[in-house]
């Protein structure tokens, strides 16, 4: 007899169980969550929702015949702990941006226990025994990525189904593969049955899951050769490039940091047999295990410069968050490293354990609300604005309104009421915003204050308009590049020139072919290269959007119609203007 785990022997009822559960799971989702584009879930909705699914996939994975009781009963924990949360958490109408991660935490915390309480029943649950533990947590994942290739396959065979059985006139399969009551329980069917399956293939999982560990440990050398030169590179060129180069600076380094930390684990395997024998896996391993750190503490700096220059947001409490739990792994992979000498992987494997189950603990409490970085993250904005830190006009009222949940919100409340004209007119707008683009996030009087280092003004001392300030603000082109505007005879028009668009792609010369080149993207790049601006109805404005707004009227509409109903086309000739540049035209003609 074949046998899955724990010594129980293959149960041929686990298919019909698992796919029984699977389609009931998914009829009570459909029931839930109901018909059609749901904006708004409620609390008691999402914590049902979650502890229904919740506690379905985790019994899915963790149930064995020999131990029913103990099964179920760790699945219902993780399910009522996952609807706690969630209910705790609040309907989703009152989520801010930042609350996906929550869920990432909640996932991963039930993640890391479903391994450690597999490994812990086959050993009686005394000290847990590491090569258990690591066998489930990888197999485990590829028995999550093989249920779901599974569920895809599935529906791609009921929807070629469908388009056969269309052939002939018969489109009930069609019909109901597009009714929500039929194809969640048909997901939930088809995961069910096809983690059953795939969990009595125990060789067979096995053997895709020795490829994966192999596919990985082969690319741990890549990896280490990478960070190496990284590593080393830095003292050259320093760290600033690494400031100017992305905000993203410390995402980067995390993401790689993880990377290495998955593959040293792919190669140095479970112990024993699993261990590496090719000598250069295991100095690529040694490698990755010892540059974790210096990337955890460069993201250290990177986190911490950010915070230092715009204060505290949900986004930069999780990203510190994230550096500290990676600088304890980082920590004690180093540590395993210099005093494990030759026997690095020994102490690494052993100290994976300890921070698994410190991490399971650190992930599920910040998946309660019990920690706040939305109202941490609003006391420390407020401050920056009251203290006169950062100017009302340059302060991110979006994110009060849309990003930091309900404390943001009723920050705003209360600056509504503010005695600060400023203040309480960002607040105003912000709180009023019906979409997040409407609410002001003080990068507009940014730019504006850029525009005295990128905007040339022809001819020379002509005053600028604060509407057209604004609208030339706006404009991607001169965020960063210089641009001219030149104000056309009368004063009434205004052209904007972005240098950008004017790149030279040939040596210079006198022939038109060298002059078309120099005007490259000028020539033919339209309002990327020439925008035009115009006086309408007494302010500033795009000529393109004012001419719109003044031609395109209802009876012109009409009129249009019935001349083409009524075949009256014509032709004719039109004057138009256009801007030259050197003797050469630039951008699109216009009337």
């Amino acid at each position: 007899m074949t046998r899955i785990e724990g010594g129980d022997e293959r149960w041929p009822l686990l298919p019909a169980i698992l796919a029984a559960l699977g389609l009931v799971t998914g009829l009570i989702a459909h029931w839930i969550i109901g018909t059609g584009y749901q904006a708004q879930i409620g609390a008691g909705r999402l914590a049902l929702l979650s502890f229904v699914s919740v506690s379905a996939i985790v019994f899915g994975f963790v149930v064995i015949r020999a131990d029913l009781i103990r099964s179920a009963a760790f699945a219902l924990g993780c399910g009522a702990v996952a609807a706690l949360i969630l209910y705790f958490n609040g309907a989703t109408s009152g989520w801010s941006s930042s609350e996906g991660w929550r869920l990432v935490c909640l996932a991963l915390a039930i993640g890391i226990a479903a391994p450690l309480f597999q490994a812990g029943r086959e050993g009686g649950f005394r000290p847990i025994s590491y090569p258990l533990a690591h066998d489930h947590a990888w197999t485990n994942a590829v028995l999550w990525c093989l249920g779901w290739a599974f569920v895809v396959v599935v529906m791609l065979l009921s929807w070629l189904l469908a388009a056969l059985f269309d052939l002939i006139g018969i489109e009930l399969l069609s019909d109901l593969l597009r009714k929500e009551w039929f194809w969640r329980p048909l997901v939930g069917l088809a995961f069910g049955l096809g983690l059953a399956l795939l969990r009595e293939q125990r060789r067979i999982v096995g053997l895709l899951q020795t490829v994966a560990m192999l596919v990985l440990g082969v690319l741990a050398p890549v990896l280490a050769v990478g960070l190496g030169l990284f590593l080393i590179a830095l003292p050259f060129t320093g760290l600033q490039p690494l400031w100017e180069a992305t905000k993203s600076t410390t995402p980067i380094l995390l993401a790689c940091a993880v990377g290495a930390l998955l593959l040293v684990n792919a190669v140095i395997g479970n112990g024993g047999d699993d261990a590496p024998r090719n000598r250069v896996l295991r100095w690529a391993a040694l490698v990755l295990a010892v540059a974790i750190l210096p990337l955890v503490v460069i993201a250290q700096v990177s986190t911490g410069l950010r915070i230092g220059q715009y204060g505290y947001t949900p986004e930069r409490l999780w990203g510190l968050t994230f550096v500290v739990i990676a600088t304890v792994v980082a920590v004690a992979y180093l540590v395993s490293v210099i005093r494990g000498r030759g026997a690095w992987a020994e102490r690494v494997r052993s100290a994976n354990l300890y921070l698994a189950m410190i991490v399971c603990g650190v992930a599920l409490l910040l998946a309660t609300p019990l920690v706040s970085f939305n109202a941490i993250s609003t006391r420390d904005q407020v401050a920056r604005l009251e203290s006169g830190k950062v100017a009302p006009d340059k302060f991110d009222w979006r994110a009060l309104a849309f990003d930091f949940g309900e404390p943001g919100r009723k920050a705003l409340e209360r600056f509504k009421a503010s005695k600060n004209e400023a203040i309480r007119k960002g607040a105003t707008e912000a709180a009023t915003a019906r979409y997040r683009w409407d609410a002001p996030d003080g990068t507009q009087a940014v730019r504006e204050e850029s525009l005295d280092k990128t905007l040339r003004i022809l001819p020379a001392g002509t005053p600028l308009p604060a509407e057209l300030r604004q609208a030339i603000a706006e404009t991607w082109e001169c965020r960063a590049e210089r641009c001219t505007l030149a104000f056309l005879p009368g004063g009434k028009e205004a052209v904007l020139l972005a240098h950008s668009q004017f790149t030279s792609q040939s040596t210079p010369s006198d022939t038109p072919v060298a002059k078309m080149q120099v005007v490259g993207n000028a020539r033919y790049g339209g309002t990327d290269a020439v925008r035009r601006y115009v006086i309408a109805n007494g302010k500033w404005a795009d000529a393109a959007e004012a001419a719109k707004s003044s031609t395109e009227t209802a009876s012109d509409v009409r009129a249009a119609a019935a001349g083409l109903d009524a075949g009256e086309i014509e032709v004719r000739p039109v004057q138009r203007r256009q801007v030259f540049v050197g003797g050469v035209p630039v951008g699109d003609p216009f009337e």
